[in-house]
Formats: structure tokens, C-alpha cells, sequence
């Protein structure tokens, strides 16, 4: 942690930090009536944890981090089995607080009561359960506003994966984001609720409201959420067509003995991989027998060291389909930090003068390098580049600073 911490440091900011969160503003993520509060330095520090179903039917990792902003507005939660429930069912949510944690906390808290109140003992696949997940989002959001102090700006997007023994259902609303990997490859992702999306654009117009700048009153740049009351006041209108919905989008997906995990995060996360990019990095640490957890905190580290500056959250759930642990992957893998090792003892015994971390890491990058993790390349090594790297220079008097 201290190696990935430095090596941030090094690399990318301040001026990249300065530089980005003007990128941000300027492309209409946030909440522009919320002050853009970064750090000094990012708070790296992760608590990654995990599971398995008793049944052996799926597992899964997660792990969150604050990084750069002045305060962590994600939550998440996870239930490998769900009360009243037959074995093979289990629930999974990333929320994405903007204005205040507060909406993202109530919904790792209480969204899956209501989840479990709407299904029942015995719920109807797939159409009742979609049903069920719309009411249980709407009916969380209306408990939401009943606890919420009067004219207190703030809210939530949310990602819930609900599995069943034979549907994979995801809900969603904002911009935290799902994607399933089957075979190899990406077979599902969902999209996010942006004001320009034609429906989400339509319901925004005929609830009296305006897009300005990309953003629903020329403030949010969702355009479903949990919380945002402010924005839920159209008279006459139920709650799914003001102009913020707390309605999700709900995609029910047919098991298949080719599934293999799904990913849920943060739009911190999405900020710097693709879905496809994520796809290949969690099916190759997968094939290195790495487990879902420990996956997860890499993850993070990866997208922190490629530029991210928001909070972020990632769970994958994996299923029996999963990629196994190849021998092969490993050797490669070992060789590979190997290489690095070498390549960057030549590196400083060959210089003129000690050379900086930033100057080890560039070169390394403008290199033809075998092997790198696929989505990650060189980032996803970036721990392993500085542990070396301060490992040569522990017993030089000249310091890294």
C-alpha cells in the first residue's frame, strides 16, 4: 500500500489531478452545486472482503475506496442467501451517493427488506420478479423521503444484481454500472441514465424540467436516482415520471453454464476502464487463482494509478462457469514481474544520475512489454514497479524524494 501510495504520488498529480477534475466538470459528471472537494493525497486504504453460498452455486469479492474525494459517498452490500428464500438466491447492490452519503447508506441498509417484502415466498420468473425489484426501488425511495430532512439536497444511483436459480436479474438507475461476462466475452452491460437518453429526455420534458449543459436542471447529470426529492415535485406525476426516477431499469438474463461472473461498480471505476477492458482483467487474475476479493482491491489500485478521481466500488460474483486457475497464466504472470524486476535493475544502473520513479514507470510504458494483464497493462503492475524500484534504492543515500 505504501509502494502504491508513492508511486501515485509520483505519477500523476498534482497537475493531473487539476487537470482531470476540470475534465469532469466540464463533461457533466457530478453535482455542480456540491463544491468539487479533492485531497491533498488519495486515501488508498481498502477492506476487501468476500464469500461463498453454502451451495457452492456462486462467490464473490468486493472492495471499495475513497481515493481522491473529501469524503467516501459509496455503500454496498451483499446477501448470499435471502430469507424465505430456497438456497440459489442472493442479492447484491453498489450505491453511488452524490451530495452526501446518506441515500447511498439507506439503500445498502434497507434496500434489500424491500426487495424481499415484494417478492414474497414464492416468486413468479421472470416477469413478477421485475416487477417486484421496480416496486421494491420505488418503495425504498418513498421510505427515503418520509427520513429525509426537508430541503436537504443529495441522492443515490444503484446497481443491484438479484440471482435466482435460473435468472440473473439487474436493476439499475444512474450511472453505476453491470457487466456479464459468458464465454469469454462481454454478453451483457447496462447503460446509463443520462437526461440526453431519448426516454429519460422525454420524461424530463414532459415533467416540466430542462437539460442544460447534459445535466436535468443544468445540475444533475443522472437522470434516475434514489433521494434528489428537490427534483421529485412535478404535481399530478408518479414518482416514475418526474424528473428524477427512482425506477430502475430491470434485465432479466436466462442462466447459462457459460456465465461466468458479473461485475458491479461505481462510475468511479467506469471512469477509467471500459466494460470490456474489466472483463478481460477479471477473467485473467481469475485464471491466476486470485480470489474475488483480493481481485477487487487490485481492481481499485488499477484504476486509481490510470487516472480516477472518484470514489469507488466493485463487487464481482462468480459463478460456476468461472474462469479456473491455469498453471500456464501463472508461469507467465511470475515471469513477468520477473522481467519487470530486470528490466528496471537495468534501467537505473544504466543512467547517468538516479532516475525518478515517474521516469522508470514512462519508460517502462513507451516498451513493447509480453504478457501484461489485459485492461490493466502496466498499471495493473504498477505496485510491482515500485516495490522493485525502492527496493534498489533502500540502501542508497540518495532517496526517492
Amino acid at each position: 500500500m505504501a509502494a502504491l501510495y508513492r508511486l501515485l504520488e509520483c505519477l500523476l498529480w498534482p497537475p493531473r489531478k487539476e487537470e482531470q477534475a476540470e475534465e469532469e466538470e466540464e463533461a457533466g459528471r457530478g453535482v455542480p452545486d456540491e463544491p468539487q472537494s479533492l485531497l491533498a493525497a488519495p486515501r488508498c486504504t481498502q477492506r476487501p472482503h468476500g464469500g461463498g453460498a453454502a451451495s457452492g452455486s456462486l462467490c464473490f469479492g468486493a472492495s471499495a475506496a475513497q481515493g481522491w474525494r473529501a469524503r467516501m459517498e459509496d455503500a454496498h452490500c451483499a446477501w448470499l442467501a435471502l430469507p424465505g428464500l430456497p438456497p440459489g438466491w442472493a442479492f447484491f447492490a453498489v450505491l453511488d451517493g452524490h451530495g452526501g452519503a446518506r441515500a447511498a447508506h439507506f439503500g445498502a441498509r434497507y434496500l434489500p427488506g424491500h426487495v424481499l417484502e415484494e417478492l414474497g415466498p414464492a416468486p413468479c420468473e421472470p416477469e413478477g420478479v421485475r416487477g417486484a425489484l421496480r416496486r421494491a426501488f420505488l418503495n425504498a425511495d418513498e421510505r427515503l423521503r418520509a427520513l429525509w430532512p426537508r430541503g436537504e439536497p443529495g441522492g443515490s444511483t444503484a446497481v443491484a444484481l438479484l440471482v435466482s436459480p435460473s435468472f440473473l436479474y439487474l436493476a439499475h438507475c444512474g450511472d453505476s454500472r453491470a457487466v456479464l461476462s459468458r464465454a469469454g466475452a462481454v454478453a451483457f452491460s447496462t447503460e446509463d441514465h443520462r437526461p440526453l437518453r431519448r426516454r429519460e429526455r422525454e420524461r424530463i420534458y414532459d415533467a416540466g424540467g430542462t437539460i442544460r449543459r447534459r445535466r436535468v436542471e443544468g445540475s444533475l447529470a443522472v437522470s434516475r436516482a434514489l433521494g434528489d426529492f428537490a427534483y421529485k415535485q412535478a404535481p399530478g406525476r408518479p414518482p416514475e415520471l418526474q424528473l428524477i426516477s427512482a425506477e430502475p431499469e430491470v434485465a432479466a438474463l436466462a442462466r447459462q453454464g457459460e456465465d461466468e461472473f458479473i461485475l458491479l461498480a461505481s462510475d468511479g471505476v467506469w471512469d477509467a476502464m471500459s466494460a470490456a477492458s474489466l472483463a478481460g482483467l477479471v477473467a485473467s487474475r481469475l485464471r491466476l487463482g486470485l480470489a474475488p476479493e483480493l481481485l477487487c482491491a487490485q481492481l481499485l489500485d488499477t484504476c486509481l494509478c490510470k487516472g480516477s478521481l472518484d470514489n469507488m466500488t466493485c463487487i464481482v460474483v462468480c459463478f460456476p462457469g468461472a474462469p479456473r486457475p491455469c498453471e500456464e497464466a501463472i508461469r507467465r504472470e511470475l515471469a513477468l514481474d520477473a522481467a519487470l524486476g530486470r528490466r528496471i535493475a537495468v534501467l537505473c544502473a544504466s543512467a547517468q544520475e538516479p532516475l525518478s520513479l515517474n521516469t522508470v514507470f514512462k519508460t517502462l510504458a513507451s516498451e513493447d512489454i509480453p504478457d501484461l494483464p489485459p485492461g490493466g497493462g502496466l498499471h495493473y503492475r504498477a505496485t510491482v514497479i515500485a516495490e522493485a524500484y525502492f527496493r534498489l534504492h533502500q540502501a542508497s543515500e540518495e532517496c526517492w524524494e
